[in-house]
């Protein structure tokens, strides 16, 4: 692509991404100076379409963000009334007190929350402070400047041919120019991963840790229905295959999010983390819950795990990468939408000074700076133990050590462990599957359960099937010749849409299913699969997620 000729516009900052973080950036940046140039692209249709999260919000972002959010109408509704965790069996569960948690856990003063809702009213704030948002404008390549800096981004190309190549119809998309560049992206976003390879900024870093996250909105009998009521489970069904829980979050109008998480490290390749969580919701506690009413949402998207010890270096000359495309999740908390924001709060601070200073394209070193010293810093330091323990020693391990180390670290600003190592990335997790048993799992009985075709439907995903695959294999031979003789080809299972299959020995793709939750790059054990942004408007659509 890079003998197209492109028109450029230029911008003081060029935002990648309206989720949280970019659109608390771009806010930022015009409280700080209206007359500077913001633009925001949204891969999505629509802002929102693309944002998958719990969520229980911690409202702190929000609060250093736009104090006045109440007054503003943001759609925080459903304050937490009663926060509740078990340890599940197959057929009985043991509730675990409050009492022993540090404060930390406590979600007094958290709203259950859409995010896309949030980033929608976020958007609108945006723009009335007078950013540029485009949604449908996927970012598909990075520009570099003569010394090597990142100094824009290609967007809007539309229309190429299946093989990649350019067609009658093609739209070259055009290049926006910016003194520096925020990518807010999410987990693994792909220019993200483009950048830490470029400058090696995982260099001295923990290999970043990811879990999946799968999600259904349930509308429920009002009878059964428990406004605010947060629920957390571990244990049944994963038990010692892997780690991982789900939440159960009630808010308005008789809706729950019922939500299922699979930490991406696990060893078995038989391990089908889609199947785990349909079967979770034949426990008796989830069943009785859900019976008599009806799933109206899908949708799946990888979460950062690492924490901590994990954020690569998040500044490169002329680039800032915010909220989860560094890895901003309180594991144990389940959160990190609050970091997203006061990432993009810091970022836009930085680049307001230097560009008042008349810098553009050096590396914004004072974001960095605040995150790992400020507020996201202190919020990860005190949980950084908690997911290496849990991968080491297991879920009861983590329960009591972690646990320890948080109220070691809340009352003595010591930890007993000082700060422990990941290991493994999670593709080199997985192990030969001739080492492990294969897992019988249910078949979905259709109404609580689903096969993941039929709940795909619910994510209303769309993809122009005239264009490449966005989904790309390093060497096509591989998935038959070596992951599926040595790991039974798991992308047939790690996938929560369906993509992958082996049909008369043969490896397809089916990007049109891809619900963009990024596992395939993350979790493939021959690291053969890269996922690169399909064309604007693509993927989920999402509602309420």
């Amino acid at each position: 692509m890079a003998e197209i000729e492109r028109e450029a516009m230029e911008y003081d900052v060029v935002i990648v991404g309206a989720g949280p973080a970019g659109l608390s950036a771009a806010i930022r940046l015009k409280q700080l100076d209206a007359d500077l140039q913001v633009v925001v692209l949204e891969k999505g249709s629509e802002v929102g379409a693309h944002i998958l999260s719990g969520a229980v919000l911690d409202p702190c972002g929000l609060d250093a963000l736009i104090p006045d959010w109440k007054e503003k109408g943001a759609p925080l509704n459903t304050a937490v009334k009663d926060d509740n965790f078990y340890m599940l069996g197959e057929a009985g569960k043991l509730r675990i007190p409050n009492f022993p948690m540090p404060p930390l856990m406590n979600n007094h003063g958290n709203y259950i929350v859409s995010m896309g809702n949030v980033c929608r009213w976020m958007a609108e704030q945006a723009e009335e402070l007078g950013v540029e948002i485009f949604p449908g404008m996927a970012c598909s390549e990075l520009v570099y400047g003569d010394n090597g800096e990142v100094k824009g981004v290609v967007a809007g190309v539309f229309g190429l041919e299946a093989d990649g190549s350019i067609g009658e119809d093609t739209e070259p998309g055009m290049e926006l120019h910016g003194k520096y560049v925020f990518l807010s992206e999410g987990v693994r976003g792909s220019l993200a991963k483009e950048v830490i390879a470029k400058y090696d900024l995982s260099a001295g870093k923990e290999p970043q840790k990811f879990g999946i996250g799968m999600k259904e909105i349930w509308e429920i009998d009002p009878a059964k229905h428990r406004e605010g009521s947060v629920t957390h489970t571990m244990g049944w069904p994963l038990n010692s295959n892997a780690g991982g829980g789900s939440f159960i979050y009630h808010l308005e109008n008789n809706q729950v999010y019922v939500g299922f998480v699979v930490h991406l490290n696990y060893k078995n390749p038989h391990l089908f983390p889609y199947m785990e969580f349909q079967r979770f919701k034949h426990h008796p506690m989830v069943a009785d819950l859900l019976e008599g009413g009806k799933r109206v949402a899908y949708g799946a998207r990888a979460i950062s795990e690492g924490g901590y010890q994990s954020m690569p270096k998040m500044v490169a000359p002329g680039v800032a990468m915010l909220g989860c495309s560094v890895g901003m999740v309180n594991v144990p908390r389940i959160k990190g939408n609050h970091n997203a924001m006061l990432s993009g709060k810091a970022a836009a601070e930085a680049a307001f000074e230097a560009i008042k200073a008349d810098r553009s394209g050096d590396e914004l070193t004072s974001y960095e700076d605040e995150v790992r010293t400020g507020a996201i810093g202190k919020d990860l330091k005190k949980v950084r133990n908690v997911k290496p323990l849990w991968s080491k020693f297991g879920l009861v391990a983590s329960l009591v050590g972690g646990g320890l180390d948080m109220w070691c670290q809340t009352l003595l600003k010591f930890s007993p462990f000082g700060t422990l190592s990941h290991g493994k990335n999670d593709a080199e997790a997985t192990e030969p599957a001739s080492q492990h048993k294969e897992i019988d799992y249910p078949k979905p009985d259709g109404k609580l359960s689903f096969d993941r075709l039929t709940n795909v439907s619910f994510s209303a995903t769309n993809h122009e099937e005239s264009q490449p695959a966005h989904l790309r294999l390093a060497d096509a031979s591989i998935p038959m010749s070596v992951n599926m003789p040595k790991f039974a080809e798991p992308a047939q299972r790690y996938c929560p849409a369906g993509v992958y299959e082996v049909v008369d020995d043969k490896f397809v793709i089916n990007f049109q299913n891809c619900v963009h939750c990024k596992t395939c790059d993350i979790k493939d054990p021959s690291q053969n699969i890269t996922w690169v942004t399909p064309q604007g408007g693509d993927g989920p659509n999402y509602p309420n997620m």
